[in-house]
């Protein structure tokens, strides 16, 4: 079993397919026996996500500061709910639960975390595995930045490299999990 912390909107976004595939990639977590780890809310996708997961018998662990319980309406129906002190706190948290990490289609607090944990990757803090899953194309702008990046003497191939990226959930749990020597 691993722990896979989803990184995600806890708006739905404008299309169906966000919280279809949010939902796809919850209940493929459950079924491979693995365990959710998030930032604890019940709205938009990180609800969608928990909950499929958890009506597919699998393990939720949710993270979320206190300054945020009422605001992003804290799930009270998971495995676990963490509740921590500050925003560093819960990203500190999140990190330390998981094996590897997926960012979803979301806004700037997802894009932040998810550019904090492969930093932290970058810098030697830790060398779990991290994918982002471009639904309906939504990370595709950003992959073709990023290889710009190194295009133009910036990022190195190999930090390029090491973010993952697929357009279904299992292609991008099968690589995570190749990663973590699951078979």
């Amino acid at each position: 079993m691993a722990n896979i912390c989803v990184y995600l909107g806890s708006r739905t976004g404008h299309q169906a397919i966000y919280k279809e595939t949010a939902e796809l990639l919850g209940r493929q977590i459950a079924q491979r026996g693995h365990r959710l780890v998030y930032g604890g809310a019940r709205l938009g996708l990180m609800g969608a996500l928990a909950n499929a997961a958890m009506d597919a018998g699998g393990e939720v662990i949710g993270v979320m500061p206190d300054h945020l319980v009422e605001r992003e309406q804290a799930h009270q129906g998971l495995t676990q709910l963490i509740r921590v002190a500050n925003m560093h706190e819960r990203k500190a948290s999140m990190a330390s639960h998981a094996d590897a990490f997926v960012a979803l289609p979301g806004g700037i607090g997802t894009l932040e975390e998810l550019f904090e944990i492969w930093t932290w990757q970058y810098l030697g803090l830790h060398d779990k595995p991290i994918g982002v899953l471009d639904t309906a194309g939504f990370y595709s702008p950003l992959l073709g930045f990023l290889d710009s990046t190194v295009e133009a003497g910036f990022l190195d191939a190999g930090t390029r490299q090491r973010l993952l990226a697929a357009e279904h959930p299992e292609t991008l749990l099968d690589a995570l999990e190749y990663q973590l020597h699951i078979p």
